[in-house]
């Protein structure tokens, strides 16, 4: 059984920052793909970051240039920096581990989120 604790998540203006951090009950070796995704009431859940093994990441359009993912192996832990933060940018916030060959990825785990709201 493989954990995620999402933390970091609070109430934040806009043009704000804010760090989530995930936090895996394990090593992260073994999943080469980690990252964050959001999800807004009514929307579907949405690509926020990810970043693997070697280190490659891949954003969605709606957060580049404002948001950088990284990953401890240490610390078996994922982190997104999030800067420039906008209204649009309030949902659940979750963490997400998967092991993957190509473009197939299993098996794949989720945590619980953490809320993120950024009004003024």
């Amino acid at each position: 059984q493989v954990q995620l604790a999402e933390s970091g998540g609070g109430l934040v203006p806009p043009g704000g920052s804010l760090r989530l951090s995930c936090a895996a009950s394990g090593s992260i070796f073994r999943f080469n793909v980690m990252g964050w995704y959001r999800q807004a009431p009514g929307n579907e859940r949405e690509l926020v970051a990810t970043i693997t093994s070697d280190g490659s990441t891949n954003y969605g359009n709606s957060v580049k240039g404002r948001f950088t993912i990284s990953r401890d192996n240490a610390k078996n832990t994922v982190y997104v920096q999030m800067n420039s933060l906008k209204p649009e940018d309030t949902a659940v916030y979750f963490c997400k581990a998967a092991r993957c060959s190509g473009a197939t990825c299993y098996p794949e785990y989720w945590g619980q989120g953490t809320q993120v709201t950024v009004s003024s």
